[in-house]
């Protein structure tokens, strides 16, 4: 899936350091830099996501594509947004995302959860950016690191908590080694 040339699948995703990514369908906590990295990192790409984390956002993201991925195609997720696009499966997200990368002329599409969708797109990741949140919140959805052998570290900084954020984070960027 991820092997089409030139195309990079990558998950981005903001976690605590006990796992914890989620609670009661919200973020754990509040972080406006990191909002502010996630905005500039997806800006112009195509971003897949599940239908109840498109509905905690609650509406489509400017600049950006949103792939609602439900296995139930009742309803339009976007309310006649054009920017917004229904997929039965992971599968056919991935392939649509690849076809509206391509027109927005770029080579990378966004996996930016929930946690199911996460699980689903971790083997087929080139990518993956994370941002981890120097707290352990309580929550109800949790993401799993994936083993260290099948990542390489491309980069690493540290952001204390500035005025909008509750903790400090650490960016980190992971490539999937060739040989995983």
């Amino acid at each position: 899936m991820s092997g089409t040339s030139g195309f990079t699948l990558s998950l981005i995703v903001a976690v605590a350091e006990n796992g914890v990514i989620g609670r009661d369908g919200k973020l754990p906590w509040r972080l406006g830099g990191d909002l502010r990295r996630f905005r500039k990192l997806t800006m112009g790409h195509p971003l897949i996501m599940g239908r109840k984390t498109f509905e905690a956002i609650g509406k489509p993201l400017d600049g950006r594509d949103s792939i609602v991925v439900s296995r139930s195609r009742g309803g339009d997720a976007g309310a006649g947004a054009s920017s917004v696009y229904m997929a039965a499966s992971f599968e056919e997200a991935v392939s649509l995302a690849h076809r509206l990368a391509e027109a927005r002329g770029v080579n990378e599409a966004f996996v930016i959860g929930g946690a199911e969708l996460f699980s689903l797109a971790l083997p087929h990741a080139n990518r993956l950016y994370l941002t981890l949140v120097h707290a352990s919140p309580d929550g109800d959805v949790r993401f799993e690191l994936p083993p260290g052998g099948d990542w390489r570290e491309l980069s690493r900084g540290c952001r204390p908590a500035g005025v909008r954020d509750e903790f400090p984070v650490t960016d980190v960027i992971f490539e999937r080694t060739k040989d995983a």
